[in-house]
């Protein structure tokens, strides 16, 4: 557990929890997941004392839950969303290596390597409280962000995304946005080793015969694609109960909120981004799939058409040896000394002429 005091000014890390809320700012309470379900008792002690309310059963459950997909629920007290991130599973590095050629090896690893962990926001007027994957650097990296922000208030004034969060609502949409983003890595890596596996299944030279790596790769895009929408969702329905906030006279007040909703739009449109991608790469996969089909039977066609033309051109030659073969006593060319290589001559010039009419009609063309 990590416990952190953000002001306008600064941010600073608690040891504990505090017994009051400070005068200014808002605590942030980041747990892992195993932390916050040891710890659940502590928290809620300290949500009564603070006088926040507690976090309703229902909702700690979503919050310990691996499985559970991102979505948003809220009370009069405070509001919950569950975002499942997009990310590498840990000890997949070597993955990200940009290599041009890749192998069906590590295009398995690459789909392999998805994580969707989700990870849990419950916020509250002057507190936010987060539940992480155990593997998940969210929490770290905001940690360090926001410590060197305060850092760099003294060299520069703080604007847009450089200046500390004002409530816990933007400091979750930061997070939120963070996730979305970090797709990008995991983009690459997808596109990289889906083109190999592309490549391999366009490649005439060779045999594929690892559809169930094809498969596995088409589960895995749709497992992406569902995640996102789910994500989608969830950002949507907290627009829609953002925007039914009570009006506040407060100008102040007023433009944090015209923030949030800029910054919940800004979120909102990089999930559909990353859920257009998805998309690209699964009808990607399957135009791949097509033109594997086509172009195999294209090349069965072409073997096909060449052995009908040599049959067709051999057909009259053993009609001709079939009836030079009669057993009849009196046939032209039997008798004549010259007969045989006058039957040769005829079986040649039929065979070129018929070989030189399927030319001329393409039949024999491999375009």
């Amino acid at each position: 557990m990590r416990v952190f005091h953000i002001q306008a000014d600064s941010f600073t890390e608690l040891p504990a929890l505090p017994d009051a809320l400070p005068a200014q700012g808002f605590l942030w309470l980041g747990y892992g997941r195993r932390e916050f379900e040891v710890g659940e008792a502590a928290v809620q002690q300290a949500l009564s004392r603070w006088g926040c309310g507690n976090i309703v059963d229902l909702h700690v459950s979503d919050l310990i839950n691996n499985q559970l997909p991102s979505h948003f629920d809220y009370t009069s007290w405070y509001d919950m969303l569950v975002f499942r991130r997009l990310a590498a599973a840990p000890g997949s590095q070597d993955l990200f290596v940009d290599d041009e050629h890749g192998t069906l090896a590590s295009a398995q690893r690459a789909l392999r390597a998805i994580d969707t962990s989700p990870v849990g926001f419950a916020v509250f007027d002057r507190v936010l409280v987060t539940v992480h994957p155990t593997d998940c650097q969210v929490r770290e990296f905001f940690a360090q962000k926001l410590d060197r922000l305060t850092e760099g208030r003294e060299k520069a004034p703080a604007r847009g995304s450089a200046r500390l969060p004002s409530s816990p609502a933007d400091l979750m949409l930061r997070m939120v946005n963070h996730m979305v983003d970090s797709y990008l890595e995991l983009r690459r890596l997808l596109t990289r080793q889906l083109g190999t596996l592309q490549r391999v299944l366009l490649d005439q030279s060779s045999e594929f015969d690892d559809w169930p790596l094809l498969l596995e790769s088409r589960d895995a895009l749709h497992r992406l694609e569902d995640t996102c929408e789910d994500q989608r969702s969830a950002i949507q329905e907290w627009i829609d109960a953002l925007d039914e906030w009570p009006a506040d006279g407060d100008p102040h007040v007023t433009r944090e909120r015209e923030l949030l909703r800029v910054r919940s739009r800004d979120v909102l449109e990089h999930v559909e981004r990353v859920l257009t991608h998805v998309r690209r790469l699964e009808s990607s996969a399957e135009s791949a799939v097509q033109m594997h089909f086509s172009a195999l039977g294209h090349r069965t066609n072409s073997i096909m058409r060449t052995l009908t033309v040599l049959t067709a051109i051999f057909l009259p030659l053993n009609l001709i040896t079939g009836i030079f073969g009669m057993n009849f006593e009196w046939m032209p060319l039997i008798k004549n000394p010259n007969g045989f290589w006058e039957s040769i001559a005829l079986i040649g010039a039929l065979a070129m002429g018929l070989w030189l009419l399927f030319r001329s009609k393409r039949y024999l063309s491999s375009r």
